[in-house]
């Protein structure tokens, strides 16, 4: 199985997942790439996986479905577009022809029924976990969004992360102004730098190293507590309220 990354809009990836001659499309928001890559490669679209219903990651499907009638999978708790197959926490997708299974994780935080995609050391993850960030917080709780968080950072080091903007760099620079002593950012920082230069993906990434330099992953360290606290101008007794002033903070920057 090859994953290819579609551009759409300004900073979005739509992700292609082909086998054979089948592919499975992650959030389209936007029909355009997705109809040109499946007619230039000679693929049938198979299936449709949503993480949230934001349009520029639904926007796409209904014009895909008058060409493809396939199955669209979204979120129990959200209204998706064309949706046919609801699916929650616990869920298994599987897609006749694909040999991967996802599991279905909840991941509230950015929308209220957002959902991850994890499978074969894989995540699709729509918009709560990013490159050295995460989602903004727009219908959830900061403590919901630090549990999904948390949920995402324990699946294993060795997980791909597909998020689906190229939000890196701007991210890696709150990142450093949080840490600004970490060395494991300043590498990513030089790698992702060269990557946009030669107009390269940043995404995907392991989840292993984005535990050493997401801010938004490390709010047990000391040096992003003490650097927080001095943001917020008051002490922060939790790892909620340290992520919580993270992301207000984050918010405008």
């Amino acid at each position: 199985m090859q994953i290819i990354p579609l551009p759409a809009f300004r900073d979005n990836y739509i992700w292609l997942l082909r086998q054979d001659r089948l592919a499975v499309v992650v959030d389209p928001g936007d029909a355009a790439p997705v109809r040109r890559y499946l007619a230039e490669q000679g693929l049938s679209l198979a299936a449709i996986l949503v993480t949230h219903h934001h349009p520029d990651h639904t926007g796409g499907i209904a014009e895909l479905l008058t060409e493809s009638p396939v199955p669209v999978f979204g979120p129990a708790g959200e209204t998706i577009p064309g949706r046919s197959v609801a699916v929650q926490e616990g869920d298994a997708v599987r897609i006749p022809g694909i040999d991967v299974a996802f599991q279905v994780l909840d991941v509230p935080g950015h929308t209220a029924g957002h959902v991850a995609y994890f499978g074969d050391k894989t995540l699709f993850c729509g918009d709560t976990l990013f490159a050295a960030g995460c989602g903004r917080i727009f219908e959830g709780t900061p403590a919901q969004l630090h549990a999904s968080l948390e949920k995402l950072a324990a699946l294993p080091a060795d997980t791909l992360v597909y998020c689906t903007h190229e939000y890196t760099l701007s991210n890696l620079a709150f990142a450093a102004a949080v840490e600004p002593d970490n060395p494991d950012l300043a590498e990513r920082t030089a790698r992702c730098q060269a990557l946009r230069a030669d107009e390269r993906p940043t995404v995907p990434f392991p989840l292993g190293a984005e535990r050493l330099s997401n801010p938004f992953l490390r709010v047990n360290e000391p040096a992003v507590i003490a650097r927080a606290e001095a943001e917020a101008g008051a002490p922060l007794s939790t790892p909620v309220a340290v992520f919580a002033a993270l992301r207000e903070w984050k918010n405008r920057f």
